[in-house]
């Protein structure tokens, strides 16, 4: 089982392309392989005869254990032929044996008319007979029960996606001194140039954080225990919503190279792709800084999670028009209305400060307000 991202540790075998004994040839699509982040096809790594599986369909393998054996080109192993298993024996049935008891008509209608078994019902008749009021009594019993006692539904296991996000985040916040920090920027610029480009603020957004990440290479970076690794290019993750699926964090790489039309026509594709499942392992791996979109559904704060081993991640919120007071050249003071965003950083305080986080954000803030 090959490994297919940083965070996938595990693939669940979803169709075998060929049988023992067939043979296959060099990166030929060997099986189809889902993990929690995407379904793929698995090219064979030599040309030879299938001589083996090892996982079967529907079986979750972890990633280096092996799934097939495979006799190459210069091998004369025979294959393997694998026979069906025994049919399973059938249960024998169980042997009830059934009381006989007399009962008037009228009680057995109105047990059977409320699902009663009046082999449950203690009697209060003559030798345990069981009453036309006894009926009544298990009736008004099982309603108040009901009545007083909530039955959930069944349970729905979590999609294998749900559960990934879940052990990432969580392990996220295990291993990570999260801090988040938030700044409000007004976003006059970016409202004006929105419209210049035609586009959704985001791609300005990114245009801008990535500009001033290259003045703090500390946050385009990898953490992993005692080591860092600072990028010399970003590798941005886009985080996509897939509505109940979960998520996923696509990567647009050497993002740095990109203006802002290309970087809008980017996050479009991915983000599409994302949506339909058509996205490849190697998008989805070796980001160096994140950023996440909530704003365009409303919310105004939020303290995101680091997407691990990045050390940072960008949260944009919501552009809300609000009240507030700006001086002019003469210094004098006015209330106005402008749009206001707040931007959040979460980061990583094992590898950096408080004042760092800080000058970041007042650069980005610098950046968004004077666009031009």
């Amino acid at each position: 089982m090959p490994q297919l991202g940083i965070s996938v540790t595990e693939g669940t075998i979803v169709h075998w392309r060929k049988r023992p004994g067939e043979t296959v040839a060099y990166e030929e699509p060997l099986c189809d392989i889902d993990t929690d982040k995407i379904e793929s096809e698995l090219p064979s790594p030599v040309a030879g005869t299938l001589i083996e599986i090892l996982a079967a369909v529907g079986e979750t393998v972890a990633t280096g254990a092996a799934i097939a054996v495979i006799a190459s080109d210069r091998s004369h192993e025979p294959p393997v032929v694998e026979l069906p298993p025994p049919a399973a024996a059938a249960p024998d049935g169980d042997v009830s044996e059934s009381r006989e008891h007399l009962h008037s008509p009228v009680v057995q209608r109105l047990a059977a008319e409320h699902g009663i078994d009046l082999a449950t019902i203690t009697g209060t008749g003559q030798g345990g007979r069981v009453r036309k009021q006894d009926v009544l009594a298990a009736i008004a019993d099982r309603e108040s029960a009901r009545a007083s006692q909530y039955v959930p539904p069944e349970p729905v296991p979590l999609s294998r996606i749900r559960r990934s996000i879940g052990d990432h985040m969580k392990r996220s916040l295990e291993t990570a001194a999260t801090v988040t920090s938030w700044i409000e920027v007004d976003f006059t610029a970016i409202e004006a140039a929105r419209e210049q480009f035609r586009t959704t603020a985001l791609p300005i957004v990114a245009h801008a954080t990535i500009a001033t990440l290259s003045e703090f290479p500390d946050l385009n970076a990898w953490l992993d225990g005692g080591d860092i690794v600072r990028h010399e290019t970003v590798n941005l993750g886009i985080a996509v919503a897939l509505g109940a699926e979960g998520l996923l964090v696509p990567v647009i790489r050497e993002a740095e190279r990109l203006d802002i039309a290309e970087l809008s026509a980017r996050i479009r594709d991915l983000a599409t792709r994302a949506r339909g499942g058509d996205l490849k392992p190697e998008e989805l791996r070796d980001g160096t800084f994140t950023i996440t979109n909530p704003g365009q559904y409303g919310t105004i704060m939020a303290t995101p999670v680091i997407n691990q081993p990045q050390v940072a991640i960008l949260d944009i919120e919501a552009i809300v028009k609000r009240a507030v007071v700006i001086s002019d050249a003469g210094a004098a003071e006015q209330v106005v209305v402008r749009p206001i965003c707040i931007l959040g950083l979460s980061w990583d305080h094992r590898a950096i400060d408080g004042v760092l986080a800080a000058q970041f954000l007042g650069a980005l803030r610098g950046r968004l307000e004077n666009w031009s």
